[in-house]
């Protein structure tokens, strides 16, 4: 069984706010932040909108990706998002439906 990880952005709901992280399960992720169930950061920011992720077989891979990205500044982070997400939809909402 192929198991999958996941570097993602969350962004807070007034869009000040970015919080990157990995997980192995994404969907359940995405959901205990939107339900504040993550005592820390997120819940104290309202960051609940999921505006990128990606995706590899490689916990290492994905932990050092995820350190990368928390290094940027925001302007970086912003672009990194936009490539995939130029408008800033929650993805979040798309997870759901699956």
């Amino acid at each position: 069984m192929t198991k999958y990880y996941y570097v993602y952005i969350m962004m807070s709901r007034n869009g000040n706010v970015l919080y990157v992280g990995v997980t192995n399960n994404l969907t359940r992720r995405v959901w205990e932040h939107k339900q504040g169930e993550i005592k820390g950061f997120t819940q104290k920011y309202d960051c609940k909108k999921l505006v990128y992720f990606d995706c590899g077989q490689d916990i290492n891979g994905a932990i050092a990706r995820e350190k990368q990205i928390k290094r940027w500044n925001r302007d970086k982070k912003l672009s990194l998002i936009k490539t995939v997400n130029p408008y800033f939809i929650d993805l979040g909402e798309k997870l759901e439906s699956l």
